[in-house]
This record gives structure tokens, C-alpha cells and sequence, in this order.
């Protein structure tokens, strides 16, 4: 039996994984948090302690707004990426076809292209002019283009379609290790193939959801390029506010205070569904 490393060499192994995350993890986010109660005058900080900032934010109207748009899209994203991606996860997962490699290589392959590329792509597509539109109107199917850009909906579908192959890669990991048997078990017993799922494979398959949500609602409420390049300055999100005020507005201060206000919502949001998701699997095991 191999003896165990000492807390020492744990210790050491340890350390160049734990300086990097310090480095390049801690270290900003406790900058930023001290910019964020700082003054700013005349573009120079002046290193006194303040919550101006963040009692700009509590007070102003619009920049809850513009956080309850950020996390409504966040949520409806992470949705479509679920019903969209747990059919592939589950096709992927279980069969048996020799074209499964093929499959698994057309989930991967949009993440071989930029993210401004392919919002370029659906700008291409759902613009008043595009492919979609232009082919609807001109065989008089409508008589306007219809709004595809610009708003929500344009964000929303390039957001899904962008982080969808992270949702889907979660799931198959973990459906893949849902034994055949147990399925198997539950159709013996009686219960029709839906019910099986419902209760079988879905609750087994939590965890493939958690990681999958928590990756995609993270990324989406932080996303700037695709809300810019389909939203068009038109749908407001707050990493486009903190854009403007920090690099256009040149307020750092509180620039700084709307993204740590971002991440500590976001975290608490992702800390209530991992506490609700641990709940629902300690009452399935």
C-alpha cells in the first residue's frame, strides 16, 4: 500500500495552483472592490473611504432595472439551453451509432469559432435585411421584416447558441453514467417510459444540470460582446453599463461598484440553487 504524501508535499503541490489563483483571481477582485469604495476627482482616485457609488446604484431606478434585465436574461438563457441540450446530451449519451464521433464533433465545433464571428453570422441571419427576413418578405409571406435584432430575442437566441455546448458536454457526462439497469428496473415494476424518465433518469442526472446551469447563467450575465453586436446599444445589461461608465465615462469607481454589485448577486443567486439542488438530491439518495 502506497503511504501518503506528507502535509508538506501536499503543502507544495499545492502552492503554484493556489499563487495562481491569488494572482490572477483574488487579487483583482479585492482591487476592484477597493476602487469601488474610492473617490474620483477629475479622473484621479482619491483613496477615501466611501459608498457614494453603490448608494447610486440603490437609488437610481434604472440601474435596477438594467440588473433585473441582465439576470431575467441570464435565467431564460440557461433555460433554453436545458430544454435544448439535455435531447442531444441524452442522444449522445446513450446511442450506439457509428455516427456518434460525427455528432459529438458538430456540438464542439462552434466553439472552434470566435464569439464575434458567429454573432456576426446570426447578425446575417435575423437582420431586417437578412437571410431570414429578406426570404420572408420577398415571397410575400410578410409584408414588414420582422423584429429578430436589436432587442431580447436577438440577444437571447446568439447567447443560447453560443453557450449551448457547454450546457450539453455537463449533461453527457453524467447521464452517461446513469446505469442501463436501473432504467431497466423501472419498466419491470410497471412504470411507462415517461415516468421512468421523470423520476429515474432527471433526478439522477441533477448534477449535470447544476454544473450545466451555474456554467451557462454565469457566463451569460457577464456576456458584453453578443448583448453589443445584436443588441446594438439597445438592450441594456449590466457589463455593457459597466463598459460605459469605466472606458467611456472614465467613472472607475463606480464602473468597479456595478460589477462587484453583479457579483455578489450573481453569487447568492448560484448559492440558493446549489443549497435547493443539494436538498433535491439528498431526497433522491
Amino acid at each position: 500500500m502506497r503511504p501518503g504524501l506528507s502535509p508538506w508535499v501536499s503543502a507544495a503541490l499545492l502552492l503554484p495552483f493556489t499563487a495562481a489563483l491569488a494572482v490572477f483571481f483574488t487579487v483583482p477582485l479585492f482591487i476592484m472592490a477597493a476602487v469601488s469604495v474610492s473617490r474620483q476627482s477629475f479622473g484621479r482616485f482619491e483613496w477615501a473611504f466611501t459608498w457614494k457609488n453603490y448608494a447610486r446604484f440603490v437609488t437610481d431606478a434604472f440601474y435596477w432595472g438594467v440588473l433585473w434585465d441582465t439576470l431575467w436574461l441570464g435565467l431564460a438563457v440557461t433555460a433554453a439551453a436545458l430544454l435544448l441540450g439535455y435531447p442531444v446530451a441524452y442522444h449522445l449519451a446513450r446511442t450506439r451509432t457509428r455516427w456518434k464521433p460525427l455528432l459529438l464533433v458538430c456540438v464542439l465545433s462552434p466553439l472552434l469559432v470566435g464569439i464575434v464571428i458567429r454573432c456576426y453570422g446570426w447578425m446575417i441571419l435575423l437582420a431586417d435585411r437578412g437571410l431570414i427576413n429578406g426570404t420572408l418578405v420577398e415571397h410575400g409571406w410578410l409584408a414588414r421584416p420582422l423584429p429578430l435584432m436589436y432587442n431580447t430575442l436577438g440577444v437571447g437566441i446568439a447567447l443560447v447558441h453560443v453557450f449551448l455546448p457547454f450546457m450539453i458536454l455537463s449533461l453527457t457526462g453524467v447521464i452517461k453514467r446513469i446505469e442501463p439497469q436501473w432504467l431497466e428496473a423501472g419498466v419491470s415494476l410497471g412504470a411507462s417510459p415517461a415516468r421512468t424518465f421523470w423520476e429515474i433518469t432527471v433526478p439522477l442526472s441533477l448534477p449535470g444540470i447544476l454544473a450545466g446551469s451555474l456554467l451557462v447563467f454565469s457566463l451569460a450575465i457577464s456576456s458584453f460582446v453578443v448583448p453589443v453586436l445584436l443588441g446594438g446599444f439597445k438592450v441594456y445589461v449590466l457589463p455593457i453599463i459597466v463598459y460605459e461608465q469605466i472606458l467611456s465615462v472614465f467613472d472607475w469607481p463606480f464602473g468597479a461598484a456595478n460589477a462587484f454589485i453583479l457579483f455578489v448577486i450573481s453569487l447568492a443567486l448560484i448559492a440558493g440553487y446549489v443549497k435547493l439542488t443539494e436538498r433535491a438530491l439528498r431526497g433522491i439518495v
